[in-house]
């Protein structure tokens, strides 16, 4: 506490002669978000509770999982996460998935996805279902893990995806719009407010 603050605690007590506010001001402020510490320690959490509930097909760790949905948020592709985790393309699309995290050219199968999940319902072998829908086994594969994801997220409809975006955007997204609001806000509230008024 500096001379001034304090000078004007004592000038407080002596007028009110209550010190509740002056012992209020001396409690540290918290912060509007949380820290990265926090933050970080939460998305390990919810990836505990999805280890629980479903059986991971990646070898990554927890610490490494953070960093695949870290980076999947920050924008980064998966060959851009594989370079930060010293790890392959493919090990990375394997965590994502653990995490029920899709990105949108995933689902633009060259067939219906529908379809290959009625054909997974149905038992049929890759090689059947390839063959029903006119592609590579490669490519049955690819999105047979897609389907399974989605149909995991579903299950629970979307709950740790949402989780995983409530703490891995909220920070990026109130520095992006917090200026606008602060700007907007009262713009549009008086907007075309000023007319002739006489009393």
């Amino acid at each position: 506490m500096d001379d001034k603050t304090a000078e004007l605690r004592d000038i407080f007590m002596d007028v009110t002669d209550d010190e509740t506010v002056t012992e209020k001001q001396e409690v540290p402020r918290g912060s509007l978000t949380e820290s990265d510490e926090e933050i970080d320690e939460r998305v390990r959490e919810v990836i505990g509770r999805m280890r629980d509930e479903f059986a991971f097909d990646s070898e990554f760790g927890d610490d490494r999982l953070a960093t695949v949905a870290e980076a999947y948020y920050d924008g980064a592709s998966d060959a851009e996460t594989a370079d930060r985790l010293g790890a392959d393309a493919d090990a990375v699309v394997r965590a994502r998935h653990d995490l029920h995290l899709l990105r949108d050219r995933e689902t633009d199968a060259p067939f219906d996805l529908a379809e290959l999940r009625d054909l997974l319902d149905g038992g049929e072998s890759v090689a059947e279902m390839a063959d029903r829908l006119g592609v590579a086994e490669s490519t049955v594969r690819k999105y047979r893990r897609v389907v399974e994801t989605r149909t995991e997220i579903r299950r629970v409809n979307g709950r740790f995806t949402d989780e995983f975006e409530e703490l891995l955007t909220d920070a990026d997204l109130q520095e992006q719009h917090t200026g606008d609001v602060k700007d907007d806000g009262l713009d549009e509230a008086t907007d075309g407010m000023e007319t002739d008024v006489s009393f």
